[in-house]
């Protein structure tokens, strides 16, 4: 865990992949991300959540203020968000906009599936950045946010991400995980209400497929 960010309102960390931002409800006795914070910075408020697989960029407020105006941006979702991402296979498109409606939690691998008829809005906007023999980098930024939506959303589009054998990815040994990253994060600090940006890295794991896929 990286801290990228901090001040008297908010934090900001580079998330590992493989840690929880949250308790997870299988294993209460496992470290994660807010109670390691919580521990270091006294208590933190969550506003948001990624994946345990996905590494990258999160915010917490430090204050009730912050909380609730961080909040509000993220409902109105004026809140800037880019992710990299690693397809299996290479899209003919340069950029793509999908709207599938999503339901989550469904079957016993508590899974997110596309249903035109009891899902809700989900949106994700998709570029491409690189093409490659056998798959390409992409960047998303979700409109909305829906459980596993861009992992769903690039699977209903033909290309499950790398390493992503919950939704239907072949077997790889490029990557141990999804090959989900969230790049950047961008939004209004809630006492200056001055525009800010952060970006993380990729680690070393996402480099490193990265390398194998450009046969570097």
């Amino acid at each position: 865990m990286e801290i990228v960010f901090s001040d008297d309102a908010l934090l900001v960390v580079d998330k590992p992949a493989g840690l929880s931002a949250l308790s997870d409800g299988w294993d209460k006795d496992a470290a994660h991300l807010k109670q390691m914070l919580d521990e270091q910075f006294g208590k933190v408020l969550i506003i948001h959540r990624i994946d345990k697989s996905t590494s990258g960029i999160m915010v917490f407020a430090l204050t009730a203020e912050a909380h609730r105006s961080l909040s509000i941006q993220f409902e109105k979702h004026e809140v800037e968000k880019k992710y990299h991402a690693l397809f299996n296979g290479v899209p003919r498109w340069e950029e793509k906009t999908t709207r599938f409606p999503l339901r989550i939690n469904v079957g016993h691998k508590h899974r997110t599936i596309v249903d035109d008829r009891d899902g809700v809005r989900s949106e994700t906007r998709f570029k491409l950045l690189e093409r490659y023999q056998a798959g390409a980098l992409v960047e998303a930024m979700p409109m909305t946010g829906r459980t596993h939506q861009i992992r769903v959303h690039a699977y209903a589009l033909g290309h499950p991400l790398l390493g992503d054998v919950l939704y239907s990815a072949p077997e790889t040994n490029v990557i141990a995980r999804p090959a989900l990253h969230a790049y950047s994060l961008g939004f209004t600090h809630p006492v200056t209400g001055k525009m800010l940006s952060f970006q993380a890295d990729y680690p070393n794991d996402f480099q490193t497929a990265v390398k194998l896929l450009r046969g570097k």
